[in-house]
């Protein structure tokens, strides 16, 4: 995928209203502190666009990212920050529920999980919920450069375990250093963007 332009368009907070986008929409989810602003900033081919932030739950939006005036890249909220009060994890769970029953553009959800780690019950429960909603999502294991590569086969499979993946789902490694994973992913994206009759 060659990145021509990329537009930080919408900032959606607890009481905004959601945009009325015609472009499809790929959203990315996941545990504070994966990675996830990391990612999207490589699949932005952008080195600090997305905010990156030492303070885990500081995403406190839903963030629309225009990428080439054709599609866009939804930062939904990380969850499972322990130092953010029950009654904050509950308003962002709401933001992100809101977004899933709203949205008519959403192509394909990308939920990340830590490769260096079995998932957490908050991820299993993210997981659940996004096929609960009618979605089969591309799991993306970030921090690959933090593991040995003799323990990407192992890691990979406790992650599949762990979620409890069907052996369709797919699940691409991903390391924001290398990059490792990153044209695996814009292959998917392009995949699922061209068939709705449009091209990169």
């Amino acid at each position: 995928m060659i990145i021509k332009s990329v537009n930080l368009e919408t900032v959606c907070g607890v009481t905004s209203t959601l945009p009325v986008n015609d472009k499809p929409e790929f959203a990315f989810a996941g545990k504070s502190n994966v990675g996830k602003s990391s990612l999207i900033n490589a699949l932005m081919n952008r080195k600090a666009y997305a905010r990156t932030s030492a303070q885990p739950g500081k995403t406190q939006t839903i963030n629309f990212y225009n990428i080439n005036n054709e599609l866009y890249y939804v930062d939904l909220p990380g969850y499972g920050y322990a130092k953010v009060s029950q009654t904050e994890k509950e308003r962002w769970g709401k933001m992100i529920e809101r977004y899933l029953h709203q949205t008519r553009q959403l192509k394909l959800i990308f939920l990340l999980v830590d490769i260096r780690h079995e998932p957490g019950a908050n991820d299993r429960l993210m997981y659940d919920w996004i096929v609960h909603n009618g979605y089969r999502p591309v799991i993306i294991a970030t921090k690959l450069d933090k593991i040995n590569r003799s323990q990407t086969a192992k890691q990979t499979k406790l992650i599949r375990t762990g979620l409890g993946m069907d052996k369709e789902d797919i699940l691409i490694p991903f390391s924001a250093e290398t990059k490792q994973g990153r044209e695996e992913i814009w292959d998917i994206i392009d995949s699922r963007f061209c068939c709705n009759g449009t091209g990169m």
